[in-house]
């Protein structure tokens, strides 16, 4: 499946399948739980995820987890279709951890196949909070140098 800008069902069933694939190599003997998550990158490459569980339950991987370091192993880009199922193939929703995740490396224009539908990041996680908001409130160079130096002296700025 290449992306060209237009996804048709036809494709959006092979990203399914490609997630019900990979869900089946899910390792949950502890929740049961076993998903898939399969995405499109801007470039065209299929990326794919499972969750991967721990005895310690906190270190757990979620599938989203996956299919984003596969995103960077594999050289990078944006995410623009993504579908993640459960361990009867259903789509199901990402949780809202992973939602951030998705927005981080897909932002608003992400398309999701989701439980109500095909629906845009945007409404999927709306006012999401992301890498704007944090250049938003990024030091200048001359004041982090201001506070280090006040901080280092013991005064003030």
């Amino acid at each position: 499946m290449r992306h060209s800008g237009r996804v048709e069902q036809r494709d959006w069933d092979e990203l399914r399948s490609a997630a019900v694939e990979v869900m089946g190599r899910a390792y949950a003997p502890y929740s049961g739980y076993p998903v898939g998550a399969a995405a499109l990158v801007d470039d065209g490459r299929l990326v794919v995820g499972c969750n991967v569980e721990n005895a310690a339950y906190g270190v757990v991987l979620c599938a989203e987890c996956g299919l984003v370091s596969q995103l960077h192993a594999s050289g990078g880009g944006r995410l623009t279709h993504f579908v993640c199922v459960n361990g009867a193939g259903e789509v199901i929703m990402p949780c809202g951890r992973c939602r951030q995740l998705l927005f981080e490396h897909g932002g608003r224009d992400l398309l999701l196949w989701t439980v109500s539908g095909v629906r845009p990041m945007s409404e999927v996680l709306p006012d999401a909070f992301g890498p704007d908001d944090l250049a938003a409130v990024a030091p200048t160079p001359d004041a982090s140098t201001s506070t280090a130096t006040a901080t280092a002296t013991g005064g003030e700025r």
